[in-house]
């Protein structure tokens, strides 16, 4: 049917657009004379399909607006949902919370946004008067809880309108939420939000910047303590994510100023950000970490949940959330807020909700149905916890990392190869679902090139739990041929640099444990069977391997008293990566060019050869080792272990 091509098209228009629509928010349908297709629960307009409509029968919806429910808040609530179950066809799908409402505009189409710049408008002392002078044809409706009341309110207003006027109002504005548009074509609904935005953009005159302002250099020693101190007890591991910018530093500058976004705007401020957030005006570092531990553990104990924000000065806008995913619709959500408060000035000042109605918000089933649905996640053995793994990018850190994000990492992606790193990362998130990936430029034998990827990594998801030092280089030769450059290389990648990698990761690492007894963090190495025993005419290669089980035991002796864990894993040959298996240069094919194996005639001769020395009959691949990373992880009685996967090729005295 066309018109449900049309419904989706228009739908994932407005949904992926922020501009209208911000964390899922938002509405759409489409009637005829029998049945209304609307959006269910749980779905996303930007990327909805036929199957994530409710379709409901019109003959059961109409009687609503004139049905008698019960006086009582509760119970009607409950009666209302189960006549809008009863008129749902497709069983299994919720209809939207505000399905009656779609349904008693008669236009064939309705598209409910919360678009930013209107509800500068509808968040303001002066929203009814600006909407009766800039759009006198439009229906304003005063702050209703959401829910039956506010549909039994807009069928009322609606029916008045049309007995008076003669036609019904194609835009309904509603004060504190955000606004209908109904109509015949979806063409028309275009045109009606084009003119909507232009009427307002005409009114403001003043407006923010947007752009970058600095973050606290203390960020990476003070932001993973407050991730620490937000997730001990038992409450599960948090993602923070941090922004700034000129506008949010304006909003949180004083006590005076936050007072603008102290109070929620709308519904769904309160859904996604709680409605009480946790504002730090810290002297030092050290008073940033005292007020938030005060601050945090007094929350918990007042309201029995984890704060969503945190505004902090000097820093910035901290989103708190259950995993990466949730920590960006936080802080999309409230950043909406913050640029409400301020266009706002333009139509009066600010008009926050009310504390009763803030109350009907945080209690009412729906919202709490809809704070379930964005919650959900992933579980995995690494569920939460934010991991790095150098060299990334491409080969076995890739496979690492792309195994570790299914077990629900935050995965760092750091590697030198910007572009294939960038596309990585993208493709971490698409098999995630979700934002659990970033890429940062890295090179891991420069100082200040790590602790730039440490800053980085705390910026996006607050902590640092696991550090997998993957980066490593080759160079094969024997004595005669090996140069002193080559040398030189090889051992700066191979085992300085897991030196600088160490040191930077347990400094944060040492920071987190100190906040919670209960907490265990990991470096873990990728080493070699090379690190185990010798390898003729690589001993670059396998001395920086040797000297890098050296460090692994040598920190995990100093480590241990902080809780941080130090292991090796020790592959054996990737027997079906580049390395070997390229047809044009692999090793197979240069091992029977070389005559290395002898009687091999092809190149399957030479693996079989290989293979032969491996009791498993398999070569070391990504999946092997990301079970033996998450053994080290899981554990908490081990520490200072070379561990090998090599198939039983190399095995431990």
């Amino acid at each position: 049917m066309k018109e449900i091509d049309q419904l989706i098209e228009i739908s994932r228009k407005y949904g992926a657009d922020s501009r209208f629509v911000i964390a899922g928010g938002g509405n759409t349908s489409y009637k005829n004379g029998n049945n209304l297709w609307v959006k269910a629960s749980g779905h996303a307009l930007a990327t909805i399909t036929e199957e994530g409509f409710a379709v409901l029968d019109r003959a059961l919806l109409n009687p609503m607006g004139k049905k008698k429910y019960s006086s009582d808040t509760a119970e009607r609530e409950e009666q209302v949902k189960n006549d809008l179950a009863a008129a749902c066809i497709t069983k299994g799908r919720r209809p939207s919370v505000e399905t009656s409402l779609h349904n008693c505009m008669s236009y064939a189409y309705v598209v409910h946004t919360h678009p930013t710049i209107v509800n500068a408008v509808m968040c303001a002392k002066d929203a009814e008067a600006v909407c009766g002078t800039l759009f006198p044809d439009a229906l304003f409706i005063a702050y209703t809880d959401p829910g039956y009341t506010l549909f039994k309110k807009v069928f009322d207003k609606i029916t008045a309108y049309r007995k008076a006027k003669g036609f019904e109002p194609k835009v309904i504005f509603l004060q504190n939420h955000g606004v209908f548009v109904g109509a015949d074509t979806t063409a028309e609904i275009d045109a009606i939000y084009e003119d909507m935005v232009a009427r307002i953009e005409s009114k403001i005159k003043t407006k923010f910047s947007e752009d970058a302002a600095p973050v606290c250099e203390c960020i990476s020693d003070t932001i993973p303590a407050i991730r620490t101190i937000l997730s001990r007890g038992g409450r599960g591991l948090k993602t923070l994510k941090v922004t700034n910018n000129k506008l949010i530093e304006s909003l949180i500058s004083s006590k005076e100023a936050v007072k603008a976004v102290s109070v929620p705007f709308s519904p769904d401020g309160i859904v996604y950000c709680k409605s009480e957030y946790i504002y730090i005006d810290p002297q030092n570092p050290e008073d940033l970490l005292k007020q938030a531990e005060k601050k945090i553990e007094a929350y918990v104990a007042k309201r029995g949940h984890t704060p969503k924000v945190l505004l902090i000065n000097s820093i910035g806008l901290v989103a708190v959330g259950d995993n990466a995913k949730n920590a960006q619709i936080v802080t999309d959500v409230f950043y909406d807020a913050m640029k409400i408060a301020f266009l706002a000035k333009n139509f009066g000042g600010e008009h926050p909700m009310t504390k009763k109605q803030i109350e009907f918000i945080d209690n009412w089933e729906v919202e709490n149905y809809r704070r379930k649905v964005s919650a959900a996640g992933s579980r995995g053995r690494v569920e939460g916890k934010t991991i790095i793994v150098t060299g990334a990018a491409q080969g076995f850190g890739e496979g690492i990392a792309r195994n570790l994000i299914k077990e629900g990492a935050n995965i760092v992606v750091a590697d030198l190869n910007e572009a294939v790193g960038q596309k990585t990362a993208e493709g971490f998130n698409a098999i995630a679902g979700n934002n659990r990936a970033i890429f940062v430029k890295t090179n891991v034998s420069d100082m200040d090139s790590l602790h730039n990827l440490i800053r980085e990594t705390v910026m996006n998801f607050g902590a640092l739990d696991v550090f997998v030092s993957n980066a490593g280089v080759l160079r094969a030769g024997g004595l005669e041929a090996m140069t002193p450059e080559n040398f030189e290389f090889v051992t700066n990648i191979n085992y300085k640099a897991y030196f600088f990698c160490a040191k930077v990761a347990s400094h944060l690492m040492k920071i987190e444990t100190s906040y919670d007894p209960e907490y265990f963090a990991d470096i873990v190495q990728v080493n070699s069977k090379s690190g185990l025993r010798g390898s003729k005419a690589n001993f670059a290669y396998a001395g920086g391997k040797f000297g890098g089980i050296g460090l692994t035991q040598s920190f995990a002796l100093e480590l241990a008293p902080y809780r941080v864990k130090v292991n090796s894993i020790c592959p054996g040959n990737f027997y079906d990566g580049p390395l070997w298996s390229n047809p044009e240069n692999g090793l197979f094919v240069q091992y029977l060019a070389a005559g290395k194996v002898p009687g091999a005639k092809t190149v399957q001769d030479v693996k079989d050869f290989y293979l032969g020395q491996v009791p498993m009959r398999k070569g070391c691949n990504p999946e092997d080792v990301t079970k033996a990373i998450l053994y080290a992880i899981d554990q908490t009685g081990e520490t200072g272990q070379a561990i090998p996967v090599t198939g039983g090729q190399v095995m431990l005295a």
